[in-house]
């Protein structure tokens, strides 16, 4: 599945594949496949006939396969599935900002998940693969094809399904994409990259796309209770990666996300709201800038399930005693419940339309 694609090449990388075709020539090439979704039969105005072949002959486009869209009744959100070549399905979801006409499409970089976090969907599905670049990029296409006019994909969030660090080379490569003035022209700083917090990978990420968000899910600020919620905390110990965050928000002065998904009598206390604190303030010790806070309503995922959303006051105390730093915390909604397209539920649609024996 990681054979290059025409979704997922830029235009200087299609320069130097086939020595014959001028930059301009790819950039126009590329331009129309990624705003059509397909290859035009015959070569377009400006690029020459024999530099058209060479594409035509020798790479392919291969796209997903759209098997369900699903709006919620109680919000803007959209939930779309999507089919692999390899029967999986992975989900994305349309989000409506606040200015009108701007939306942000939640991707996802795995066909499931490893990393075991207890309070997470996607985990029950297992480790899957690894999306391939295009495969995460043509998520972002199909959705703003679908985008009411006018309106146009203002950002991306690597939020959806799978541990984006554990696909390190087709993200970096998918937001190389996604950035490119002549294909989803998108702003690099309009792109988060939510992890559940790895060192190893973390580095080469911030390294070769310096100006994404980086935004880390916290679970719990003491080790031993992290533990218990993101088993990912034996082997990176989110203070550690909170130090490289913090580094990176200094030299590239972005400001790092903080996800903290509050769960009832299990991190919404006075005393669980003091640990974090004690995190924040060594963030921005080190950072010499705020982070961005934001406190997120958990979504229950089905039977078994063993938490709950904490009261709406235990929230508001529990926000209230973080604001003694003067940090901005915000408590985010997180829409599309009704769909299963909300923070946490994505991989639902995946685990309801598997049959036994389908691959995950």
């Amino acid at each position: 599945m990681s054979k290059a694609s025409l979704l997922s090449i830029r235009p200087e990388e299609l320069a130097e594949r086939f020595q014959g075709i001028e930059p301009k020539e790819a950039r126009r090439i590329l331009s129309i496949v990624h705003r059509t979704g397909s290859v035009p039969p015959f070569a377009p105005p400006g690029v020459r006939r024999e530099s058209f072949a060479l594409v035509r002959d020798q790479l392919e486009l291969r796209t997903l396969e759209l098997v369900k869209r699903r709006p919620s009744a109680l919000d803007p959100f959209v939930k779309y599935a999507f089919r692999t070549a390899d029967d999986r399905l992975v989900e994305a979801v349309r989000i409506l900002l606040e200015k009108p006409g701007r939306f942000v499409v939640c991707v996802s970089s795995q066909t499931g998940c490893g990393m075991g976090c207890a309070f997470c969907a996607t985990a029950r599905l297992g480790s899957g693969r690894n999306l391939a670049a295009w495969e995460i990029i043509d998520q972002v296409r199909q959705v703003r094809d679908d985008l009411p006019v006018p309106g146009r994909v203002h950002g991306v969030v690597f939020q959806g399904m799978g541990e984006p660090l554990a696909n390190v080379d087709a993200l970096i490569q998918s937001v190389g994409v996604m950035t490119d003035s002549s294909l989803q022209s998108i702003d690099c700083r309009a792109i988060t990259v939510s992890t559940a917090g790895l060192l190893k990978p973390l580095p080469h990420l911030l390294a070769s796309v310096p100006r994404v968000r980086l935004g880390i899910s916290i679970g719990h600020a003491d080790p031993e209770k992290r533990r218990a919620l993101m088993p990912v905390e034996s082997a990176n110990p989110l203070r550690l990666v909170l130090d490289v965050a913090a580094d990176h928000a200094r030299e590239s002065h972005i400001a790092t996300m903080l996800s903290y998904t509050l769960l009832r009598d299990v991190n919404d206390s006075e005393q669980d709201a003091d640990a974090f604190l004690s995190l924040l303030e060594r963030y921005v010790n080190r950072a010499g800038m705020a982070p961005r806070v934001s406190l997120i309503s958990y979504n229950p995922i089905g039977p078994l399930d063993p938490f709950l959303p904490c009261t709406s006051e235990q929230a508001d105390r529990f926000r209230k005693r973080l604001g003694v730093m003067k940090i901005p915390v915000v408590q985010r909604y997180s829409g599309g419940a009704d769909v299963g397209a909300a923070c946490g539920q994505l991989g639902m649609e995946c685990g309801k339309d598997r049959s036994p024996g389908q691959a995950l």
